[in-house]
């Protein structure tokens, strides 16, 4: 499982360092695409191809929005020798990673975050912990 919370920081070539605690479970090759909030999204190839067997599953006007959002960035990638994984210059000018970045796991996924972003969204009244004990109560968690 993709758990926890990372600070580290992004090279002049783009690469990050992959947390050790996430390598297993992403796998020697994995998915790296455009996420939703701003981020960069990971997938392990497993959970990848879940993902988009639900955005295949239809091909109407809607459909085909996410299909163009979420495929025409995305790319495989590797874990090199040391650790790191090569973030595409698109991917990361979409989510405006600069040197500081936050590595999460969550859950089935693994979300690159620029720091300032990151700490910016964890600062909203919706991240509140009475906040997300309302959403939890709601959703009958």
């Amino acid at each position: 499982m993709l758990i926890g919370e990372y600070n580290q920081s992004i090279d002049a070539k783009g690469r990050v360092n992959i947390p050790a605690k996430f390598r297993d479970d992403l796998g020697a090759s994995f998915v790296v695409a455009k996420g939703l909030d701003a981020c960069v999204c990971i997938y392990p190839k497993t959970e990848w191809e879940k993902f988009q067997a639900e955005l295949l599953s239809d091909n109407n006007v809607q459909r085909r929005r996410l299909h163009r959002y979420f495929f025409s960035g995305a790319v495989d990638c590797e874990i090199d020798s040391q650790g790191r994984a090569l973030i595409p210059p698109t991917i990361r000018e979409f989510a405006g990673l600069d040197k500081e970045i936050v590595v999460i796991g969550v859950s089935n996924r693994v979300e690159i975050w620029n720091k300032e972003k990151w700490n910016e969204y964890m600062d909203t009244p919706e991240c509140d912990a009475e906040e997300i004990a309302k959403v939890m109560e709601e959703l009958g968690l």
